[in-house]
């Protein structure tokens, strides 16, 4: 474990929300606007838990959003059993994963639990590893997260959308890379290309605090 905190969510369809983060270590990829390479580093100082252990500090938070992030969460060994015991909770779960790891190994996903998946475009150098099976998994709780850094990447989001039907099975957000694209060429975009049921998202958390603060 990289870290557990509680504070609010910087995006997605609960931002604004309080919410449990629990940041595994460990990725698959090297995208070229990673905020959290740290987590992914062999030297990280982390924390071994068990499940039983990471439920206890759940549930004495009194927070009722979770979310499961990294690094990449999918890559933990025993993050189905994890998932079960928050979902016996109650609790509402998030998984936050690159798009990279097949979801049927674990689907269907218990009622509680939404996954939030990234589809990386050629500016974050690693397309070439989206398993696009994974919209199949998809459902009207879930998310498809666009990481978009310049028009190069918008032209090609459009194409998966539209490819996939991305709008009529699940949420679909535009995220800027903080400090690369500014938000209003974004939204000029989206008018351009009447991009209905598409939404723009800014990271709170890097508007409310440092970009780069941890624990946040």
């Amino acid at each position: 474990m990289a870290e557990r905190f509680v504070s609010i969510n910087g995006e997605g369809r609960r931002a604004g929300e309080l919410a449990v983060f629990l940041r595994f270590c460990k990725c698959n990829l090297q995208c070229s606007f990673c905020d959290t390479r740290w987590a992914n580093s062999d030297d990280v100082n982390a924390e071994v838990m068990t499940v039983r252990q990471l439920t206890d500090f759940v549930m004495s938070t009194g927070i009722q959003n979770i979310t499961l992030t990294g690094g990449e969460p999918l890559l933990q060994k025993n993050i189905g059993s994890l998932i079960s015991e928050l979902d016996a909770l109650g609790l509402n779960i998030e998984i936050e994963t690159n798009g990279s790891v097949p979801l049927k190994t674990l689907a269907p996903f218990p009622a509680h639990t939404s996954i939030t998946m990234d589809y990386k475009l050629p500016g974050s150098g690693m397309e070439k590893f989206m398993c696009t099976e994974n919209f199949s998994y998809l459902t009207k709780t879930d998310t498809v997260k666009f990481v978009v850094g310049g028009l190069m990447d918008l032209n090609r989001a459009v194409e998966i959308i539209r490819t996939f039907d991305l709008t009529a099975r699940c949420f679909v957000y535009f995220s800027p890379v903080f400090g690369k694209i500014h938000p209003d060429i974004i939204v000029s975009f989206m008018k351009e290309h009447r991009l209905n049921q598409v939404r723009l998202q800014l990271q709170l958390h890097k508007y409310i605090w440092e970009p780069t603060q941890r624990g946040v």
